[in-house]
């Protein structure tokens, strides 16, 4: 389940509870509750953050996606969730600088990330710069895993893709450059 559906409603409640606080005259009580919210707040938009960022880069909105993953500081995040921002970072990074994506990538999958599929989004993504690293075998290997790892099938048309163009070498050149 969507975690948005739990994390809107019970921001949206505390600050109701906070103002029903401070016009029940209950300034202690209500002071503390503020502060729960704004701590609540501040939690929920940092995940707002990431979705929009990851949203904007299924989009192709390249710019869009690193605008607002730089909103979002990867040291005030949780283990995991700091997993998903070196993902989306790292996938971003592709345009530019293999190294520097792969780099990234591989650290998302030291922090760890909760689904599978996510965890074969980021494998085919390293199989993409290894093979334009002209590293075909660990390629290989890499969509492997990812097919391993794909049970539900929701990168299957992906996986061909990059299939196809290892098959020929000159346009995974042209994609990695």
């Amino acid at each position: 389940m969507d975690t948005r559906f739990i994390k809107i409603p019970l921001v949206l409640a505390t600050l109701a509870y906070t103002v029903q606080l401070f016009v029940d005259g209950y300034y202690g009580y209500g002071s503390g509750m503020a502060l729960l919210t704004v701590l609540m707040v501040l939690l929920t938009l940092q995940s707002m953050r990431m979705i929009m960022a990851f949203l904007s880069l299924r989009q192709q909105k390249m710019e869009d996606a690193r605008k607002w993953l730089g909103r979002v500081n990867p040291n005030h995040l949780w283990k995991r969730r700091r997993g998903y921002w070196y993902f989306l970072s790292g996938s971003l990074a592709m345009e530019m600088n293999m190294n520097e994506a792969e780099k990234l990538l591989k650290h998302a999958l030291d922090l760890g990330l909760k689904q599978d599929h996510d965890k074969a989004a980021v494998k085919l993504n390293l199989a993409v710069v290894a093979s334009a690293k002209r590293k075909p075998k660990l390629a290989k290997a890499l969509l492997n895993e990812c097919k391993r790892l794909d049970a539900k099938g929701m990168l299957k048309k992906d996986i061909k893709q990059v299939e196809a163009a290892m098959r020929n070498p000159m346009q995974m050149r042209m994609k990695g450059r």
